[in-house]
């Protein structure tokens, strides 16, 4: 199985599991609130253990253990449900800043993201994305594009999310909250590719690659 497609199921049984288990809580007669922490910690365990198998994790493993963590620790503290229900979309609106902010730094997060997914499938001799990197400024500046695009989508995400917290029914919000990351990843992969296939950072023949192919 690739890690693309381990990560995805990953993601895809953490999130599920995370709603039935609200569920399965509440229609035994446990509180909202008690729901919310318990139900909190199953992604935690799956991403903990995954860093503990590798031992030295890649900056990925690394942030999604932090955004796990904060979160349970978060529905631990807070006893308000209305705020945990929004705590999603405020670690979301912090996801964005960081792609945002990042955009301007060494190695933009989109960049950082995507490597492990695509290094050595594109480029004319599927390069190490360090030598793209270094000499290929358009290649810098797509994935810096890309990481504004992540930005402006995880925010506008993270207002939704917020708003449908304190809009809707407590029990009705974890299942929409689901739906909405299915909406949200396919939208995303919608806007990247409409972004990054005219770039031709998938064509090997596109004139980005250029320099290399003449090398």
């Amino acid at each position: 199985m690739s890690t693309r497609l381990r990560g995805l199921l990953t993601l895809a049984v953490d999130v599920g599991l995370t709603v039935a288990l609200y569920y399965v809580l509440r229609a035994s007669g446990v509180e909202p609130h008690l729901a919310f922490v318990i139900s909190s910690f199953v992604p935690g365990v799956s991403v903990v253990s995954d860093l503990v198998r590798r031992r030295r994790p890649d900056r990925l493993g690394l942030y999604m253990t932090v955004m796990m963590l904060a979160s349970a620790a978060v529905s631990v503290l807070v006893h308000d449900p209305r705020l945990l229900l929004a705590k999603d979309g405020w670690f979301t609106g912090v996801a964005g800043l960081w792609f945002l902010v990042s955009a301007r730094g060494e190695r933009p997060l989109a960049f950082v993201f995507t490597r492990f997914i695509l290094e050595g499938r594109i480029g004319p001799n599927r390069e190490s994305w360090d030598v793209l990197w270094a000499r290929l400024p358009a290649f810098r500046r797509i994935w810096r594009v890309a990481s504004v695009i992540w930005g402006v989508g995880l925010l506008a995400d993270a207002v939704v999310r917020i708003v449908i917290a304190y809009a809707l029914p407590m029990d009705a919000v974890p299942g929409v909250n689901t739906a909405q990351y299915v909406v949200f990843l396919l939208l995303m992969q919608v806007a990247m590719n409409v972004y990054l296939v005219p770039s031709g950072v998938y064509n090997r023949w596109s004139p980005l690659y250029a320099e290399l192919r003449s090398s």
